[in-house]
């Protein structure tokens, strides 16, 4: 019976991949990735050849409905985003609920996630959390950080390098300067940082460097 495999790819170090994953991307008839030129790169660091075909946030209003009849029609088909858990602040969503509503098996494997190690790495109570990946750029920011202002669970959010100071500034702002924080970037590669302080302290060490890589922001809930 064809499936839709939804794959985890590595966040950074390429050993992090799992023997099935592996295995899964060279049975599989067609891989669907965010973007061919990654996916490429990572495919023939594990010696994979495969039919490519581009899904990402641009395209895949217009392609599901094709994808789902390709799967039905008893090919199997894996999905990879270019790092990380495909539908975590990836591309992946849309395409599993068209499949369940087509009666398509869907299987998700476990795997890379960023939030995770940034998440246990912060030192901050991980029992109880709530993600929530990258907050909205214009509208609907200010909403969404006063309904956060009372959230008493750990908070993880997604940052691009070049907002990580209007973030921290803005957490200054809604949840005061002394909450504890955790920016966490370039995880699983050679130079993986963890800072962690209040947002105060965070916000100063940051101010006088530049940052690379993707980030995540662990944030201490409200007491």
């Amino acid at each position: 019976m064809s499936k839709l495999y939804i794959i985890p790819t590595p966040i950074g170090n390429l050993e992090d991949i799992t023997l099935r994953a592996i295995r899964l991307l060279k049975e599989a008839d067609l891989i669907l990735a965010e973007d061919t030129r990654n996916t490429s790169f990572l495919l023939k660091h594990l010696e994979i050849s495969k039919p490519l075909k581009s899904y990402h946030q641009h395209n895949e209003h217009k392609t599901v409905s094709e994808l789902v009849d390709v799967i039905a029609s008893g090919k199997n088909v894996a999905l990879v985003s270019d790092a990380g858990t495909p539908a975590i602040s990836d591309p992946g969503f849309l395409l599993v609920r068209e499949c369940i509503k087509a009666g398509v098996e869907v299987e998700c494997l476990p795997g890379p996630t960023a939030f995770v190690p940034a998440l246990v790495n912060s030192g901050l109570p991980c029992d109880s959390f709530v993600f929530v990946g990258f907050l909205p750029q214009k509208k609907g920011r200010h909403t969404k950080l006063l309904e956060l202002k009372e959230e008493a669970r750990t908070m993880i959010f997604y940052e691009s390098p070049f907002r990580l100071l209007k973030a921290l500034e803005e957490f200054k702002e809604y949840f005061g300067e002394e909450r504890n924080v955790c920016v966490s970037r370039e995880l699983t590669k050679l130079y993986e940082e963890n800072k962690r302080g209040t947002v105060k302290e965070v916000c100063e060490y940051f101010s006088q460097k530049q940052v690379k890589g993707e980030i995540v922001i662990v944030l201490e809930g409200k007491h």
